[in-house]
């Protein structure tokens, strides 16, 4: 009863907001709220039961409960506690942890160094505001993460934004601005799309250009023993920076900024993230050194999971849903409007199934999403049972009518169009040179 009195009295005394805020805060009740969402929210629908299929956590690898981990975290949590905590510039010495688990990581990827950051987030724009100023031109795919567009807004950069995937466009746009920096995700959180990147790299060769890569999506996941997508395609001499966040298929809270050495500590000295926050904790130093042992060894994890996401893309396109390109672990259904987007969400956590909402602004307006993260876990029972309630929701949910499901629509119809005239191209082509 005391608590409740005291949280009365506490809600009674808030401080009156003027009204530049109350106008902002009452907007968002109003319009996303009520008008939207009808007095609910679309984040908030069901609660999973025991038998639920949770697809919204990042854990791809299936290790957030992995026991050597737990141990390690536990280990260094009885002996150290907290640690030290001061910021990051102030660690040196050739037996600090943290600073030796930089060096891990910077081996792991096959970079000459690596800085480790609070977070994903703080990797990101604390990378952009060290490279880039109001002179630079940031080239950055218009389905990049947030915390990439914060980067450059941070640092007084102008961002130029390019068509998703469009090296064409990205080269019309170089050319017309000059030399800068190009920005992209090397598989995209929202749709699973993967980025060119070789032909990105040959670009940014061509018109000199800084090139960023953040792997946050495919670092553990592609790539030799999980090094990343940048690995895989054999482009670490030719992409200047990687980024990551650790909180994806690490199952951690970190983030990573892979660079040069001498970069290393430029990074440290001037990334306003890197300077104003504080160091790891030892847990997680710990932890995250027990989790590169598991994933750099446990290829079988990456085998799965690649099984687990090519099969459960293959019979989501044959039920006819538009995957909007994914080739990788992120599996979008895009219901299009907020609305459209709740029916979706209760008809599968009606199911049992539970996946992750996106919508503005983390997607585009009226492109909202229900989002699969497929991990290495699911069993095939689980992705049959996850296929068959696509399968039975799809009238109720109208999905034929999405603005997605037409999109593919025209899509194929015009790939058929193309096909049924390529003999009469061929023909005419035949004429010309003849």
């Amino acid at each position: 009863m005391k608590v409740a009195n005291n949280w009365n009295r506490a809600r009674n005394n808030d401080a009156a907001l003027p009204a530049f805020v109350t106008t902002r805060v009452e907007r968002y009740y109003r319009e996303r709220v009520q008008q939207t969402w009808a007095g609910g929210n679309i984040m908030r629908g069901r609660i999973p039961g025991s038998d639920a299929l949770q697809l919204s956590s990042n854990d791809y690898l299936s290790i957030a409960r992995h026991p050597e981990i737990i141990d390690a975290v536990c280990a260094s949590m009885r002996a150290e506690g907290n640690g030290i905590l001061m910021s990051g510039v102030f660690l040196h010495g050739d037996d600090c942890p943290q600073l030796q688990l930089e060096n891990r990581f910077a081996a792991y990827m096959h970079a000459p160094a690596g800085v480790l950051c609070q977070s994903g987030y703080a990797a990101n724009t604390g990378l952009i505001q060290s490279i880039a100023n109001d002179k630079t031109p940031v080239y950055i795919d218009m389905m990049a993460h947030a915390s990439l567009w914060e980067g450059i807004r941070s640092a007084g950069a102008r961002a130029i934004s390019f068509l998703h995937n469009d090296v064409d466009h990205l080269e019309q746009r170089i050319q017309r601005n000059g030399p800068g920096v190009v920005i992209v995700d090397s598989v995209y959180s929202t749709s699973g799309s993967i980025a060119p990147l070789a032909a990105i790299a040959d670009l940014c060769a061509e018109h000199d250009c800084v090139f960023v890569v953040d792997e946050s999506h495919s670092l553990g996941t592609h790539g030799l023993h999980g090094a990343g997508l940048v690995v895989e395609l054999g482009l670490t001499d030719r992409v200047h920076f990687r980024t990551a966040s650790l909180a994806k298929a690490f199952a951690g809270r970190a983030g990573f900024v892979a660079c040069s050495e001498r970069f290393h500590e430029y990074f440290k000295f001037e990334a306003l993230p890197a300077i104003f926050s504080s160091t790891l904790l030892p847990h997680e130093v710990a932890g995250f050194a027990a989790t590169l042992d598991v994933i750099e060894r446990d290829d079988w994890r990456r085998m799965r999971l690649a099984s687990n996401a090519h099969y459960l893309r293959m019979r989501l396109t044959e039920l006819g849903y538009n995957l909007n390109g994914s080739e990788a672990q992120i599996i979008a259904l895009e219901a299009g409007p907020e609305q459209q987007t709740i029916v979706l969400r209760d008809a599968l956590e009606a199911r049992g199934i539970f996946g992750s909402i996106f919508c503005a602004p983390a997607t585009a307006q009226n492109r909202s999403i229900v989002r699969f993260s497929v991990n290495a876990a699911l069993s095939d029972q689980e992705l049959e049972r996850i296929v068959e309630v696509c399968d039975e929701i799809r009238d109720e949910v109208d999905m034929w009518n999405w603005p997605s499901t037409r999109r593919l629509a025209t899509r194929g119809a015009s790939r058929m169009r193309v096909r049924q005239a390529q003999p009469a191209v061929g023909m005419a082509m035949e004429a010309v040179l003849a």
